[in-house]
């Protein structure tokens, strides 16, 4: 279908394969008429429940409501997942518009008091009602979202809520544009050899290319993960290595995309949002909706982690000091030795590096790799397709069918490679949530957005093991929206508990360890020979090796995002620095490095719906471990096991309270231990 002047592809939404969204034909200034419209639509739509003078029931009023503002939905997310995925400075510019324009929207109906009182008495009146389930789960949910976003506040406790909300709205895009920007703005350029001895020929090479782009000699160094982790893993140039992590943990601190004010706003609205709705503090409110239920608990929980981690983590660094001090004279471990005296002490113990597995990584391989585990598991296959419309030359297109069937799953897209219009790290999103969608249930649109490392003219793309097991994570949340089998949207796919999505993406990195897995992908991209055995079981002995650093570090991400939201006096918080400093001061094992911060560039939690939430990862750490170990009782690949967990857990969404699911699954409560034994702490 043309575009013209007149045609707005995001009104006019122009017919294509499974409905697929027309990227090529939406242009900036398409979104916010397309929202206006949508949402004068969806009004209508909210009209007609309140005139309407039928007894108000699930259809007319809840479901009626589930299928209001769908449209809105759909073009936010195109926008939102483009902002960044591959976002232009005018994108930017339209989040101060369009995050207002939504938060507007979401207030004026979560705040209706005409819709509030037929929604409570559906639900009051609901064992009247002749519901299924999963209708009671929407209809539980929908009411919980009215009284959660405002619905029995004062008028002017409303209004005040709409400030606030219209705030938030503008302050998380900003928040994640300053880490983009300070992100792309540094460069390393390295012109000496002796700059760049020890680095392996696969980092070289993308930095040659940079640098070639860019018409300058020797090599380009950036912030992105496929170029600073090699650099901080082998450089043996300490003082560049500091440089370049320097660089990294001062994003957006005390520079020209400072984040500050933005942390100390963010922090303080949240904090008088969950006040006006009736919570000490901004975690209270959040954790309400969460497996932990409470920060006592999620205190609980993160301190037991850390009676173990922590005096593994200070072997483990008094370990690692007397390498150094061994091997190159160095008194003091920073933060820039670390991960290079672990690649040379893990090469040691284990007489293997990462580079030794890169060669049997090649993307294609491992992708094919991950809808083989797919097939095995759960019965899907993945047909890649070129009829649809892209956003960018790097983005590959499937079609998802049960195995042997022409019944379709869904539609998938990958898009694997670093770029300065993408966000750093790595994300599974939705085009379309399945569920129902325009009076019918439809399948879904779902897509991994990753940052690897990327071919050069010399060779394909070959991956790290830590990207291997990034890219089956991003996988496992795609199986999860992709197998979903629900009728609503709102609870399908990965709208669950957010301590209970990350199950679903973490159990599928344990695959990556089991030599039944590997054998299914793990190819020589030259000769094609497997992975031999030998260095299989390398990998594998050494996947405990500096597991109390890890789990430190990430006990100290979790510690610093309860501290900053479980807060009740964010308003004295004058110094950004010092308050990260003193939330995490009993979870540091090396000296802070004077000009870095990591709160001012922890998207997760500022930027990305994750505040009060980050201790989620550990969380569902122990229930991966806890469901891997009911693998490998019965067989990595059991039919069994692996129905019983697609049926619990992937194809219900958000249909049951998670618990009841995971027990439906394992046949009990997930076991706390399963995680320390993993990592070899118990």
């Amino acid at each position: 279908m043309k575009n013209t002047s007149n045609t707005n592809p995001l009104i006019d939404v122009p017919p294509t394969k499974l409905g697929a969204v027309s990227f090529d034909l939406i242009k900036p200034d398409h979104y916010v008429p397309a929202l206006e419209k949508a949402i004068e639509q969806a009004k209508e739509r909210l009209s007609d429940i309140k005139s309407s003078t039928d007894t108000p029931d699930f259809e007319n009023t809840i479901l009626a409501l589930e299928t209001s503002g769908q449209h809105v939905n759909w073009i936010a997310g195109i926008y939102f997942n483009l902002l960044v995925a591959e976002t232009t400075e005018e994108l930017q510019a339209l989040a101060q518009t369009i995050g207002p324009l939504l938060s507007k929207f979401s207030n004026d109906t979560d705040l209706d008091a005409e819709l509030f009182k037929k929604v409570d008495h559906v639900f009051k009146g609901q064992n009247r009602l002749d519901l299924n389930s999963e209708q009671i789960q929407l209809l539980t949910e929908t009411h919980s979202a009215f009284v959660r976003n405002g619905a029995l506040l004062s008028e002017s406790d409303k209004q005040t809520l709409r400030t606030i909300d219209e705030e938030l709205s503008k302050l998380s895009p900003q928040f994640s544009e300053n880490v983009l920007k300070a992100t792309n703005k540094y460069e390393l350029h390295v012109t000496d050899d002796k700059d760049v001895e020890g680095l392996p020929k696969s980092a070289l090479a993308v930095a040659k290319e940079l640098a070639l782009k860019s018409e300058k000699p020797g090599w380009i160094f950036t912030l992105h993960g496929p170029s600073l982790t090699p650099f901080i893993t082998y450089c043996k140039n300490r003082e560049l290595r500091k440089q370049i992590l320097t660089a990294y943990n001062s994003r957006s601190f005390n520079d020209d995309f400072d984040n500050q004010e933005n942390i100390k706003k963010i922090t303080q609205l949240n904090f008088k949002r969950a006040n006006l709705l009736g919570f000490s503090t901004y975690a209270e409110y959040v954790l309400q909706k969460r497996m932990a239920e409470n920060p006592k608990t999620v205190y609980g929980f993160l301190d037991e982690l850390l009676t173990y981690a922590k005096p593994a983590a200070e072997r483990e660094i008094k370990e690692l000091t007397a390498f150094a001090k061994k091997t190159d004279n160095i008194d003091q471990l920073q933060n820039w030795d670390t991960k290079f005296y672990i690649e040379k002490l893990k090469k040691e113990k284990f007489s293997f590096d990462d580079e030794d597995l890169r060669p049997y990584f090649k993307l294609e391989n491992v992708i094919q790799g991950a809808f083989d585990h797919a097939s095995k598991l759960y019965g899907v296959e993945f047909r890649p397709s070129n009829d649809y419309p892209l956003y960018h030359k790097d983005v590959n297109t499937y079609e998802v069918y049960k195995v042997n069937s022409d019944e379709l799953v869904g539609l998938f897209y990958t898009d694997f490679f670093p770029r300065a219009s993408k966000q750093g790290g790595a994300w599974m999103t939705v085009y379309l949530e399945q569920g129902i969608y325009n009076d019918s249930v439809q399948r879904p649109h779902v897509s991994i957005v990753c940052n690897f490392t990327p071919s050069t003219t010399d060779s394909p793309s070959l991956l790290t093991y830590l990207e291997v097991r990034t890219l089956f994570h991003e996988f496992g949340h795609a199986l999860h929206g992709l197998l979903s089998d629900c009728t609503y949207q709102s609870i399908a796919g990965t709208n669950v508990y957010w301590d209970f999505v990350e199950l679903p993406s973490q159990i599928m990195e344990n695959w990556t360890l089991e030599k039944e897995s590997l054998m299914l992908f793990a190819k020589h991209h030259q000769t094609g020979e497997l992975i031999p055995d030998n260095l299989i079981k390398k990998l594998k002995s050494s996947s405990q090796f500096m597991a109390g650093l890890h789990n430190m570090r990430q006990l100290k991400l979790c510690a610093l995002d309860m501290g900053w939201f479980e807060n009740n006096s964010p308003d004295d918080i004058t110094n950004v620095d010092d308050f990260e400093s003193a939330a995490t001061k009993n979870l540091e094992v090396l000296p802070s490095t004077k000009g870095t911060n990591i709160s001012c560039s922890f998207s997760h939690i500022f930027g990305g719906g994750y505040a009060a939430g980050y201790y989620s990862y550990k969380w569902a750490e122990v229930l991966d471990a806890d469901a891997f170990e009911y693998f490998q009782e019965k067989g990595v690949f059991n039919k069994e096991v692996s129905e019983k967990f697609k049926e619990n857990i992937l194809t219900k969404g958000g249909s049951r309270h998670p618990l009841k699911l995971y027990e439906n699954f394992r046949g009990r409560k997930p076991d706390p231990k399963a995680l320390l034994r993993r990592d070899g702490l118990i």
